[in-house]
């Protein structure tokens, strides 16, 4: 398998993770804390780092859906982390109780960018490119390539 694939898939998943706890645990807590920050950033790392690999390994830039998604999602939340970053430090009491609404629709967003990559691959590994997805059960390091061609994994028989 192909190693780059491998750690794109590994850090979008990771990301998926690491954004999801911090954002629901702001929700939850009502107030935006010093640890959920530092998620925040964990997650915009670990984002950009799978979307670079995963846009190399599909040949660079793609102006559709997903792409616009991918990069307004990752611009969000980099202004979400920074947005964050400013209000803790200067202890913005308004804005760290009320922060969470504009990190669930970032999250949000970012959901779709991620449905998207996986919607486009499978459109693209059951489409044109004639490479059928029946018989083979398509895991997820295939279904994250972002429309690459990537063939679906055979996981079963």
């Amino acid at each position: 398998m192909n190693p780059t694939l491998i750690t794109a898939v590994v850090s979008i998943l990771t990301a998926a993770v690491v954004y999801t706890i911090a954002v629901f645990s702001e929700q939850s807590s009502g107030v935006l804390k010093p640890w959920h920050l530092a998620l925040f950033w964990v997650g915009l790392v670990f984002d950009t780092i799978g979307t670079t690999l995963m846009s190399d390994i599909a040949g660079g830039f793609k102006l559709n859906i997903h792409g616009a998604l991918g990069a307004l999602a990752i611009l969000l939340m980099l202004v979400h982390a920074g947005w964050a970053t400013i209000a803790i430090v200067f202890k913005q009491e308004g804005v760290l109780n009320k922060f969470h609404t504009f990190s669930t629709h970032v999250w949000g967003l970012w959901m779709l960018s991620l449905a998207s990559g996986i919607v486009l691959n499978i459109s693209a590994m059951t489409g044109s490119s004639g490479s059928k997805a029946t018989g083979s059960a398509a895991g997820p390091f295939a279904l994250l390539g972002g429309g690459s061609g990537l063939r679906p994994l055979r996981l079963i028989g």
